[in-house]
């Protein structure tokens, strides 16, 4: 038996029983459904008939409806096809609601409550209803109605402004940070709801925006700011305050090298580079004093780690117990025995492709990595199964809704 994943029938998953519908799209609103898949919740995602969810065509195309970017937020969830602005598509989603217990949609602000889906009107039908509405822009406030774009947000909550090199323009992040705390925080606060419901019965409305969550991101940074009064100065892949901290180059290739203490810079110095005198100047003697003479003593460091090859120093550093790694390509990451060992990617099997990797959950419980249950779906993979099961449709009604483009149906 792999070692990283028990059968999927002997495992206790947390959320077992409990039933999302998942009605947002893109990257927030998925991946929240994704964490609560990932815990054993039975998510139905409900995408548009023809295009489903956008990023269906957002990224590398795998078969003929999924892509790397959907893939990568809808792993364990099933896949139902409704026109949700047609009669016939609400009239099933209020039918099946009462036997779920979330709602996640992240619809423009009024958008749900124009199409019947709005949380007073979900809440009639299910009172203990769990409802989770995401959205760019606090839903109370003058900007309400503002799309949010994960982009724009990093620029307006200065999330830009602190990242990248200093003599730099400001920097986006390398991916969607905004939406990914967003979906994060969302998943919490359902969690959250769902514990307060066991001990209450009572549901709960959650509301979430991804300006609120861009702010949080900034962390220490936005206290240093608040402190400081202006912008704190960017170092780029340098440590603010500990020196030497950050990647170097090495004689052949970038390393990452975090001195932390001035035990280690000791060491550092005497073990690492050879360069005991570099310890004993007392204008490197603390943290203190090497951060406030940065200009001297980085030019130096760097010039010195140029001169050994980067597996020799990684030996060294080791042996010294100074953290340290190698700065590896995406692919060389992903591609790693560490990757593989963790079992943090599997090839699962499409109909389509033949097989496609998909990211693992990275929780274990009891010693275990929650496996993958279910591979991301093909569009509309799950409506049949879902509408037959929850509702009790005949595939006559099946057909009949096809015909009339309320949703489609998966070939047998």
């Amino acid at each position: 038996m792999d070692p990283h994943h028990a059968p999927v029938d002997e495992l206790d998953f947390p959320l077992e029983g409990v039933r999302v519908l998942d009605l947002s799209r893109v990257f927030a609103g998925p991946l929240c459904g994704q964490v609560l898949a990932d815990f054993g919740a039975d998510v139905v995602k409900v995408e548009h008939p023809v295009r489903g969810d956008d990023t269906r065509d957002w990224g590398m195309r795998i078969g003929k409806t999924e892509t790397t970017y959907y893939n990568s937020m809808n792993r364990n969830k099933r896949s139902l096809t409704l026109d949700l602005q047609s009669p016939e598509g609400l009239d099933i989603i209020h039918r099946m609601l009462p036997q779920f217990d979330v709602v996640l949609h992240n619809f423009k602000s009024g958008g749900a409550e124009k199409l019947g889906l709005g949380y007073a009107q979900l809440k009639a039908i299910k009172p203990d209803l769990i409802y989770c509405a995401i959205s760019g822009y606090n839903s109370s406030g003058p900007e309400a109605a503002r799309p949010g774009y994960d982009l724009v947000i990093q620029g307006e909550t200065g999330l830009m402004a602190i990242n990248g090199e200093a003599d730099q323009p400001p920097l986006k992040f390398g991916v969607a940070a905004v939406d990914m705390m967003t979906g994060m925080y969302a998943a919490q606060a359902v969690l959250a709801a769902l514990f307060r419901r066991e001990r209450t019965g009572r549901g709960r409305l959650i509301e979430m925006a991804l300006y609120d969550c861009g702010i949080m991101i900034t962390s220490y940074y936005g206290l240093d700011a608040m402190l400081l009064g202006h912008d704190p100065q960017r170092y780029g892949n340098a440590h603010p305050s500990i020196v030497p901290y950050g990647m170097f180059e090495a004689a052949d290739g970038p390393l990452i090298i975090a001195v932390g203490t001035n035990a280690q810079f000791d060491k550092f110095c005497r073990q690492v580079v050879m360069r005991p005198d570099i310890v004993e100047d007392p204008r490197y003697a603390t943290n203190v004093e090497r951060a406030k003479n940065r200009l001297t003593l980085l030019p130096m460091v760097t010039a010195l780690i140029r001169e050994f090859p980067r597996d020799l120093l990684l030996q060294r550093l080791a042996a010294c117990g100074i953290p340290c790694g190698k700065v590896l390509g995406l692919h060389e990451a992903l591609t790693s025995q560490r990757t593989r060992q963790g079992g943090l990617l599997q090839d699962m099997p499409h109909p389509a492709a033949g097989a496609t990797s998909v990211f693992a959950p990275p929780y274990r419980l009891d010693g275990q990595r929650l496996p993958i249950r279910h591979a991301p779906p093909t569009l509309g993979e799950g409506t049949r199964d879902l509408l037959r099961g929850l509702l009790g449709l005949t595939d006559e009604h099946l057909e009949a809704l096809r015909a009339q483009g309320v949703l489609t149906l998966p070939d047998e």
